[in-house]
């Protein structure tokens, strides 16, 4: 199955983006996709209303948030909303005991305040796969230093694309041997049956992304005004032609 665990929607409270969650669900229809996560920064979307449509698209959904835990991105995977309340390292490892989900090193060695680093040694044993990140050229690739600390380590390596613009998926992702569902598919991936697939992005390509990203407006989009786990106006008009 081919998965993708790293995406963000127009319903993210941190950053703008352009693609509804029906416009991803789409994309990643259209590239072969099985399964898909809804990772928003902060809050974890309610999906109940989208099964339906990913379903008939063909893709599994996966509850997902990218929460910052002192200052550190990391992927909580197939948890509850509780997943929003861990503030702390000691939160997540108390969330680990009375849950079953799958946590994700995302981007942990790039050049960014909010990355992991040495945090992702002195946690290791919070962490079920590290993320092998699309945003590379054959000659700039801060993946590296995580492939490495992954085979050091003895954890499952899962390709993402961070996705905040639709073009970006489709580079990098995980095939995974599992069942459709969300439990198998992070159980899987947990045992390491899982196995990357990657290209590096032509310079033109990264630089274009890169530009793209770096015009997003900060601070709170238009989406996060909604109500929490509604479907926006553009979400609504999908349906309407779907149906």
């Amino acid at each position: 199955m081919k998965v993708e665990l790293h995406t963000h929607t127009a319903d993210d409270p941190l950053d703008r983006v352009p693609h509804t969650a029906l416009e991803l669900i789409d994309r990643a229809s259209a590239l072969g996709y099985g399964a898909l996560a809804i990772t928003l920064h902060e809050r974890q979307l309610e999906i109940d209303h989208l099964q339906a449509y990913a379903k008939h698209r063909g893709i599994v959904l996966i509850p997902g948030v990218e929460r910052s835990i002192q200052g550190r991105h990391v992927l909580l995977l197939n948890f509850t909303r509780a997943a929003e309340d861990v503030k702390t390292f000691e939160d997540l490892a108390r969330l680990r005991q009375s849950e079953n989900g799958l946590v994700v090193a995302p981007h942990p060695y790039f050049p960014a305040r909010n990355c992991l680093f040495r945090y992702l040694d002195r946690f290791s044993e919070l962490f079920d796969a590290v993320e092998y990140n699309a945003m590379y050229t054959p000659a700039l690739n801060f993946n590296r230093r995580a492939q490495a600390w992954a085979l050091k380590h003895g954890k499952p390596i899962v390709g993402n694309c961070d996705v905040h613009r639709l073009s970006q998926l489709g580079t990098t992702y995980s095939l995974v041997e599992a069942e459709p569902d969300p439990g198998a598919i992070c159980a899987a991936i947990a045992q390491g049956r899982v196995k990357l697939q990657t290209q590096p992005l032509t310079w033109r390509t990264a630089i274009s992304t890169m530009a793209s990203l770096m015009l997003m407006d900060r601070g709170s989009s238009a989406a996060a005004t909604r109500v929490p786990g509604r479907p926006g106006p553009g979400n609504d008009r999908h349906h309407e032609s779907a149906a």
